[in-house]
């Protein structure tokens, strides 16, 4: 047998993002969600509760935090486990393909984080580009 035959069960099947049929395309969707990414990143360093979770992602609401970490549940990239105390205790925790997917997030944030100096120059550029923008619409206005 060639090197570019292969039995059938030796075969990775491999999907398309740029499809529009393609199922990888949700997935690629919710992983690369700004919350869904930081709190794959926040598990990284292990299992955490709900509030740890939370105050490890400053500025996620409750009812986000909920529905991102549903959503990862339902894509199996998290585990969600109850243990049956009084009071009740929830951790999550990455899964196998939730690790699998912090590898790449992971560099992504590092690379996010040493463009801080372009970070700030693009903010102020927006800053005042909506101010100059809200001028003109002011002084447009005042001309009708």
């Amino acid at each position: 047998m060639s090197l570019d035959q292969s039995h059938d069960h030796d075969h990775v099947h491999v999907g398309n993002v740029f499809s529009a049929t393609c199922p990888c395309r949700d997935l690629l969707d919710v992983v690369a969600s700004k919350w869904s990414a930081l709190a794959i990143g926040a598990l990284l360093g292990g299992e955490l509760r709900f509030g740890e979770l939370q105050r490890h992602l400053d500025g996620i609401s409750p009812k986000v935090l909920t529905s991102t970490l549903r959503k990862l549940e339902d894509y199996g990239i998290v585990d969600r486990t109850v243990f049956a105390e009084v009071p009740l205790r929830v951790e999550y925790s990455l899964t196998p393909l939730g690790r699998e997917a912090g590898v790449p997030l992971e560099a992504l944030r590092v690379w996010a984080e040493s463009q801080l100096e372009h970070a700030q120059r693009t903010e102020s550029a927006r800053t005042e580009n909506a101010r100059t923008k809200k001028a003109h619409a002011e002084s447009a206005q005042a001309l009708v």
